[in-house]
């Protein structure tokens, strides 16, 4: 069986239909040559903007893309630019729900500038097949009480998104990622690949839209 054979919940409340926005966080778009992406307000309203203009309920951040986003973050050492989850951008709060039965795997508050803030990542066994996935830039609150080896049932609430606060300096968003080998990697993950060791990272991190279901290619 292969992961696109499985079925999934929603991560996102049900309000948020097919109504969203696809960013470009490339060099090729214009538009972020006005947008200052180190500093949170400044990225959050050209988030909020384009949302707006666009009649969209929520923004789609791409999979396997070259972003310019990162070079404001030593974190990633203007080495690492690719994407290796994709985003969903929504209001802080918004509850996150589990795509399919699994387990807490680890999780943690990744408090760098520019990294996950809370962190928490999911094992599920299914199908024959044991993968991961991660949820990044939540709130505090939910990793409150947690434990590892808590079930987390399909369509039972994960988190909750964090706002830029917490979650490491970005615009209100959910990272999410699909892990095929995490090795001995705890309630962290990178979500950024340099250009050299592409080709083997998106073999381990395959595309998140194969679970959020999308009707576009990102």
């Amino acid at each position: 069986m292969q992961l696109n054979e499985l079925r999934f919940n929603r991560l996102l409340p049900e309000e948020f239909k097919e109504d969203f926005f696809v960013f470009d966080f490339t060099e090729n778009n214009p538009e972020l040559r006005d947008v200052d992406v180190s500093n949170p307000e400044d990225f959050t309203n050209y988030i909020w903007r384009k949302l707006k203009e666009n009649n969209c309920s929520f923004g789609v951040g791409r999979y396997n893309e070259d972003r310019i986003l990162y070079r404001h973050s030593p974190l990633f050492s203007n080495v690492r630019s690719i994407h290796l989850g994709m985003d969903l951008f929504v209001a802080s709060g918004i509850n996150i729900f589990c795509p399919i039965d699994g387990k807490i795997h680890s999780f943690n508050n990744n408090k760098a500038r520019g990294d996950y803030g809370p962190t928490i990542i999911l094992e599920h066994n299914e199908g024959g097949m044991r993968f991961f996935t991660l949820y990044g830039h939540l709130n505090e609150e939910s990793l409150a009480g947690l434990k590892e080896g808590q079930l987390i049932r399909r369509g039972e609430i994960v988190g909750c998104v964090g706002d830029s606060d917490v979650n490491g300096g970005w615009p209100p968003h959910l990272h999410f990622q699909i892990i095929t080998e995490i090795g001995d990697k705890r309630g962290d993950f990178p979500g950024v690949s340099s250009k050299q060791d592409i080709e083997h990272n998106l073999k381990t991190c395959p595309d998140p839209n194969i679970i959020l279901g999308l009707p576009i290619q990102v």
